[in-house]
């Protein structure tokens, strides 16, 4: 039995894609670059801030302005990422029969651990047990590393992965559990997902 469920955060739990894209082009627009749209930052986000930014900003960009990119991003969308963001349709239904259903439930993302363990708090409050983002202690996914310590922490040997991405997929296999793929996220390829699942409602057939 699956005895605790790790999801991605954005695309998976949250629609948070609008806030990003904002954030984003401001800090585009501040320094000079040209603003993108919300499809080039769909395709943008999901390896963490520093690849947002390489990935959005001029090809021939400076590294130091890359990085300072990046430090205006982490504060101006720490003051806006609760403006737009949403849970997903029926995603507080699924926690909540988790939970009555004592399975543990972990988040790991490749957004920045500040911001994942305040957006976890205030959409989610007591419903997760663990919120690990990015940062220098835990490698990025599809590193195994934040599964494995998200497992260990919560005492469990049996979970499952939860994310929209191919780097979700890879990281569910390399820490060899389970990985379903959703598809009302940000990206379309979910090949290698153990299953894939068109509503949060699916995952409680796959988990019992």
């Amino acid at each position: 039995m699956i005895d605790a469920v790790i999801f991605d955060m954005d695309g998976t739990l949250l629609d948070t894609l609008e806030d990003l894209k904002e954030s984003t082009n401001f800090v585009l627009a501040k320094f000079g670059f040209p603003v993108r749209t919300k499809e080039e930052i769909r395709q943008f986000v999901g390896d963490g801030v520093r690849l947002l930014f390489e990935r959005a900003v001029p090809s021939n960009t400076n590294s130091e302005i890359v990085k300072e990119c990046i430090d205006v991003f982490k504060k101006t969308y720490s003051k806006n990422m609760f403006n737009h963001t949403v849970p997903y349709n029926g995603i507080l239904k699924i926690l909540k029969e988790l939970k009555l259903n004592e399975v543990k439930i972990g988040i790991l993302s490749n957004k920045f651990d500040n911001a994942v363990k305040k957006m976890s708090k205030k959409y989610f409050d007591n419903l997760i047990d663990i919120s690990i983002g990015q940062s220098d202690k835990i490698p990025k996914k599809p590193s195994p590393d934040g599964v494995l310590k998200i497992m260990k922490e919560l005492k469990v040997k049996n979970a499952i992965f939860v994310g929209d991405s191919d780097v979700d997929i890879l990281t569910a296999h390399n820490a060899n559990i389970p990985c379903i793929g959703v598809s009302w996220g940000y990206r379309d390829n979910l090949q290698g997902a153990d299953y894939i699942i068109n509503s949060p409602e699916e995952i409680m057939q796959i988990v019992f």
